[in-house]
């Protein structure tokens, strides 16, 4: 439920119970109620004398001239000071009554007058109320309990004030946390991804998109680990660009940078989800290929890559070598990588013996 669909007295859980339990606490009784209803007989005659004399030594003080402000605003708060002191003297204080004085705490809260400021008030109200009282009641008992009342009554009023002043604080403690621990969440989210995106940054080239060769020897170990567990085979692919250099030197670098990414997009397009394609450095490429022979990492990696790359760069041609390992007997990771490396230069003899014919 939203705070706007229940009372302050609703909020706060203060019942008729409840307030009588405070009366008591603050020995509040019918007879006090009674000198106090007795006040109102010379309180309200006399009522524009009293209010006008609290002002007047209220706007004295700058911090509450600068609170009220204007002379609209001064009107207004005579009228509620009116109504407060015919409530103070009316004999009944009920539902309504704490009601009124949960509303003061909170209107004062909102506007952003300090306690101290509101104590100074309750007390220069109450020096004024008390002046009228003697001037009025000669009778020593009667004025006695009369005043007593009235300084029971004040702290009865100053708590209810005060809760809801305080309750109002705690409310502003609790949003300013849970906006605090939202935008907590937040910014762990926001770390997170930026870390994601970071260690992504960091394990990819930035010109092909594939992976580069810092993970390379980590995820082909892990390869291995997993296929010797299931008896499957691996393979590694490795490519050189024919020619590279002389491209390059001959065509510049940007052309050297387009070929690079046209054979990075090439082996991504032909790769199954399961590969794990690198560019190792320059112009040469390694996959990983778990559940797979060599022969089927050549149906790939030379028929359908060549042909890929050759629909973009007619004249780029490629140096493939394609090792194996498992199921049974498993190589280590840079033994394989060493010997793909090795048919890869073979390939490119074959290349060049060709070329030169």
């Amino acid at each position: 439920m939203k705070r706007t669909d229940q009372t302050l007295l609703e909020q706060m859980r203060i019942t008729e119970f409840e307030i009588t339990n405070r009366k008591l606490l603050f020995n509040l009784g019918d007879t006090d109620f009674e000198f106090l209803r007795k006040c109102k007989t010379f309180i309200e005659p006399r009522m524009d004398e009293l209010v006008d004399a609290f002002y007047e030594m209220q706007t004295s003080v700058p911090e509450i001239a600068l609170l009220i402000g204007d002379a609209d605003t001064l009107f207004k708060l005579k009228n509620a000071q009116r109504k407060y002191l015919l409530d103070l003297f009316s004999g009944l204080y009920d539902l309504e009554y704490v009601n009124n004085r949960l509303r003061i705490g909170l209107v004062h809260k909102r506007i952003g007058v300090e306690p101290k400021l509101y104590l100074s008030a309750i007390n220069t109200l109450k020096k004024i109320l008390t002046t009228m009282i003697r001037e009025e009641i000669k009778d020593s008992v009667e004025l006695i309990a009369t005043l007593g009342a009235l300084d029971k009554l004040f702290l009865f009023d100053i708590t209810l004030v005060f809760e809801t002043y305080i309750r109002s604080l705690v409310s502003e403690i609790e949003s300013s946390k849970e906006k605090s621990e939202s935008y907590a969440l937040v910014l762990e989210e926001t770390v997170m991804q930026r870390t994601q995106q970071l260690e992504t940054m960091s394990r990819t080239d930035a010109l092909t998109g594939l992976l580069n060769v810092r993970t390379l020897l980590e995820t082909l170990t892990v390869t291995l680990r997993a296929a010797e567990r299931r008896s499957e085979s691996v393979s590694v692919v490795y490519i050189d660009i024919n020619d590279f250099k002389i491209i390059n030197d001959t065509q510049g670098h940007h052309k050297g940078d387009d070929i690079l990414r046209a054979v990075g997009e090439s082996i991504k397009k032909v790769s199954r989800v399961e590969d794990s394609c690198f560019r190792y450095g320059g112009d040469e490429f390694c996959i990983v290929l778990p559940e797979c022979k060599a022969e089927e990492a050549h149906d790939i990696y030379v028929t359908r890559l060549r042909l890929e790359v050759n629909k973009i760069f007619k004249h780029v041609t490629l140096s493939i070598g394609i090792v194996d390992t498992g199921p049974d007997t498993f190589e280590e990771a840079d033994v394989l990588i060493r010997k793909a490396d090795e048919k890869m230069y073979l390939d490119k003899k074959e290349h060049k013996a060709r070329s030169a014919l």
